[in-house]
């Protein structure tokens, strides 16, 4: 591999985006979870209460590992929250666990872009390493057919992180909502909930970003080595 300055050029707004979304996402969740709810349920009482109302008592809600680490596993049925989600009662887990619940309300209703991204997974594990590979090795030694495979085999990654924008974005609006028409929160207390997950939606928009502009950037490369 090699260091190609052009590269910065590309990726430059992406990496802008994505610093400016880490940073917010890492200022709104440290602010809003010093603001306790007014009910002071946890976010894993806030995740059962509103699966459990939407008739999804069968998905489990469990206790994971790490930092912002909370997900829903539709092969599983299973909704994962971090310690700081599934153990506090603030308005940034109740916001939290109410989005990755969107999630699971989008598994049961058969939400397609959620399918689609599920299938695309087995892909997108072999194209994001697999592409840079094939496509620099094909690039510097001059087998053009071998870069262009790996440029494709990379497409996948971003085709994926294009689906994941509606999914993501999806689950943040069902969870607002969701917050709000069951009395988990008042509307008074939107506003962290809101700055919280416009901030993690902001995330997915750089990867997306990102995406794009390394593959526009493989492309620029090969069709400069075009005869």
């Amino acid at each position: 591999m090699f260091f190609d300055p052009l590269y910065i050029l590309f990726s430059l707004p992406a990496l802008l985006l994505a610093l400016f979304a880490q940073t917010r996402v890492k200022a709104n969740f440290s602010k809003y979870s010093r603001v306790a709810t007014m009910q002071g349920i946890t976010g894993s009482q806030v995740a059962r209460n509103l699966l459990d109302a939407k008739g999804l008592s069968r998905v489990k809600v469990e206790r994971t590992q790490g930092f912002m680490s909370d997900h829903y596993d539709p092969r599983t049925k299973v909704l994962r929250l971090s310690p700081a989600v599934h153990d506090q009662s603030s308005v940034a887990a109740a916001g939290i666990a109410a989005h990755e619940t969107g999630h699971a309300l989008q598994d049961a209703q058969n939400y397609s872009p959620l399918g689609l991204r599920s299938l695309m997974v087995p892909s997108v594990r072999l194209g994001s390493w697999m592409g840079p590979i094939l496509f620099f090795i094909g690039y510097l030694i001059n087998f053009i057919g071998l870069a262009w495979i790996g440029l494709a085999l990379f497409a996948a990654t971003v085709m994926f992180a294009l689906v994941t924008l509606p999914v993501e974005f999806d689950a943040s609006r069902r969870a607002k909502n969701l917050l709000l028409s069951h009395g988990v929160l008042a509307s008074q207390e939107m506003t962290g909930v809101n700055k919280v997950l416009n901030a993690a939606a902001l995330t997915y928009l750089a990867g997306a970003l990102q995406a794009i502009s390394t593959l526009l950037y493989y492309g620029f490369l090969l069709m400069g080595r075009r005869d």
